[in-house]
């Protein structure tokens, strides 16, 4: 076998490191770009980068506003969802509903002037009430009043038939007692009465009659021969009632005085029911009307719509002036003849008793045997009346203490 010569065993050495070294370099150096694809960095930029609008919408949670446009849940129901609530039933005879209302009066007019008195003038005079023309008797002392006015008593008459009244009948010897001494006397008729317009709607079931009153005092008030500060009140029986609820509501009554009033409270009234107004031995007993029609019906309207005085004793302490008696404008004075067959005597006992214990200024006199009109003892009381008013109405200073 032929040896191979050293020289060439030496070039294919080298030939061999030499192409080992140039394949190591090819894959140790920088690639080149075919050997290594990749996306194009332009495009990539382009598809990733957002735009300013969306920037805008979504980069902070400050950028984007609050919402306003619905507001808040709250507790409070809306209006739509408030349940309306039931109005409390009123009656006209509440004396809380009765000094809402108004009561202007209007000018007196003389409608016929009738025979004098010993020292005074006699009138029948008008003036309205809710729009009625309501009859009146007027007696004005004679001569030159005060700087101030005459004093003035507003007379309130028990009940009389409203078809048999006429106003220059009954009462004539009342009037007259207060007339000449020296006080102007105002004796409303009560609508429906005589000639005057309107309803007779009773004493007790409606407070028209009161409202004329009142009226009446408004009237007498603006007379120019009054003095508007002097003005005190008198009732008989029915009229007493009126008084009292009178001076409860308004505070232009100085003083009252009433004789065999029915002054009790409208429970009592409600329970005694035809113990009123059954002497047929005098004109003026105190009746509403007869027990079957008017009377009866006021009692029976205010059951069916507010209950008994038993099942709703606080609507009949509204009706009643006796709960407010704290209210009262003046002092009162009573008289009463315990042989009263219209009215108990019981009625003037228990609101003497009422004002007493509530340190309220009150005066009493009971007439042994005497009868609804006082008639035995008329002259006695009288004179206490007038000295009554002579005390709070003629020479009132302003002040007002317990006699």
């Amino acid at each position: 076998m032929k040896k191979t010569p050293l020289w060439f065993k030496q070039a294919v050495g080298w030939l061999l490191l030499g192409l080992g070294l140039f394949i190591f370099s090819a894959c140790a150096g920088n690639p080149v770009v075919v050997a290594t694809p990749t996306t194009a960095p332009v495009e990539l930029t382009q598809t990733a980068e957002p735009t300013a609008v969306a920037v805008a919408a979504t980069s902070t949670s400050t950028s984007t506003p609050l919402p306003t446009a619905t507001p808040a849940p709250t507790n409070t129901p809306s209006p739509t969802s408030s349940p309306t609530p039931t109005p409390t039933p009123t009656h006209a005879l509440m004396i809380e509903s009765m000094r809402q209302l108004e009561f202007p009066g209007s000018d007196i007019t003389i409608e016929e002037t009738l025979a004098p008195g010993s020292n005074y003038d006699r009138y029948v005079a008008s003036y309205v009430s809710e729009g009625n023309k309501i009859y009146a008797m007027l007696t004005v002392p004679q001569g030159d009043p005060p700087e101030s006015g005459w004093p003035v008593i507003v007379f309130n008459h028990g009940y009389i038939p409203p078809a048999q009244y006429r106003t220059t009948e009954r009462y004539v010897d009342y009037v007259d007692g207060f007339a000449r001494n020296g006080y102007i006397v105002f004796r409303s008729d009560y609508r429906g009465h005589g000639f005057s317009e309107g309803e007779a709607s009773g004493g007790y079931g409606s407070p028209g009659y009161t409202i004329d009153v009142l009226n009446a005092v408004a009237s007498i008030k603006a007379y120019p021969a009054a003095d508007p500060d002097r003005i005190g009140m008198w009732g008989h029986s029915m009229g007493g009632h009126i008084t009292l609820r009178s001076m409860v509501v308004s505070p232009d009554i100085k003083a009252g005085v009433i004789w065999a009033g029915v002054v009790g409270p409208y429970p009592d009234l409600f329970q005694r029911g035809s113990d009123f107004g059954n002497n047929n031995n005098n004109n003026n007993n105190d009746d509403d009307d007869d027990n079957n029609s008017r009377r009866g019906r006021w009692r029976r309207e205010i059951i069916e719509q507010y209950g008994t005085p038993e099942e709703n004793p606080e609507f009949w302490a509204s009706i009643s002036p006796s709960n407010f008696l704290t209210d009262l404008s003046g002092p009162i004075q009573l008289h009463h003849g315990t042989a009263d067959t219209s009215v108990p005597v019981a009625a003037s006992e228990y609101l003497d008793a009422q004002m007493e214990a509530l340190g309220l200024p009150v005066e009493m006199y009971l007439y042994d045997g005497d009868n609804h009109n006082i008639s035995v003892n008329f002259t006695t009381a009288m004179q206490r009346s007038i000295e009554f008013f002579d005390q709070y109405v003629k020479n009132a200073d302003g002040t007002q203490s317990a006699p």
